[in-house]
């Protein structure tokens, strides 16, 4: 899994339930109507706006763009380059079972050497980086909704306990419990926003971006190897993607 999304998950939930645990009773701050209408309201406001395969499959592309790994920038450099090598040698079938980790790189490859034209082999794996992009779009909307609507069925919750609190004051025995549903559910909502839904969007929109990059580079770099191009000019083209602190180790590897 992504060490910061980890670290921060931890400490950002840590750092609530200890203050809970500290100020007094954990109990005091369980309610499950509250829980109902925060995460119940939630899911079904959220459904209403997505079909359920998008909104099952988000969860899905969240957990990968959390737990996989993307290549190194310039590891991918130093392969293309080595395979550029390789190909003005002894043409591009000398890339034949080229092995590589990067699936989207393989499927290149292996468009390359079955001989397709190059605007077609371009057109591919555009046509499969927007597919994969679209997803994690989708994904990061669908989180977005989430922290959207958390804080909204949140007030909606703690209107209802407001409601039950007023409409009941002759009874001060129904007093306590209907103000904890009115504050809880608030604090549900905001929790469930600002610690899981809205930096899980994020995360993706980063993800997304980073992939992109990747795949813009290993298109280029096919690119290149396909029209036959000197692998130093390769290699100049791949290394504007990096910062300029990262350049310098790109020519070492």
């Amino acid at each position: 899994m992504d060490l910061a999304t980890l670290v921060g998950l931890i400490t950002a939930f840590g750092i609530v339930v200890a203050s809970i645990f500290i100020g007094g009773s954990a109990l005091t701050f369980v309610n499950v109507p509250s829980l109902l209408i925060v995460v119940g309201g939630t899911i079904g406001a959220v459904m209403m706006k997505f079909t359920l395969g998008q909104f099952l499959g988000a969860f899905k592309v969240a957990l990968k763009a959390l737990i996989s790994k993307l290549d190194k920038p310039e590891d991918l450099i130093a392969q293309t380059i080595e395979m550029a090598n390789e190909a003005r040698k002894g043409g591009l079938l000398a890339l034949e079972g080229k092995e590589t980790s990067n699936t989207f790189l393989a499927k290149g490859i292996q468009l390359m050497v079955d001989g397709h034209e190059p605007d077609v082999v371009r057109q591919t794996l555009l046509t499969d980086m927007n597919a994969a992009i679209e997803r994690h779009d989708v994904g990061k909307k669908i989180f977005k909704s989430i922290g959207d609507m958390a804080p909204a069925m949140g007030m909606i919750g703690t209107l209802i306990g407001l409601v039950q609190m007023l409409s009941n004051m002759s009874d001060p025995k129904s007093i306590g419990p209907a103000m904890a549903v009115a504050l809880l559910t608030t604090l549900y909502g905001a929790m469930i926003a600002n610690i899981f839904a809205l930096p899980i969007a994020d995360k993706l929109a980063l993800r997304s971006n980073e992939e992109r990059m990747i795949k813009s580079m290993i298109l280029d770099s096919l690119s290149g190897i396909q029209e036959g191009r000197n692998p130093r000019v390769i290699e100049e083209i791949l290394k504007t993607y990096l910062p300029s602190s990262k350049r310098g180790s790109a020519d070492d590897k």
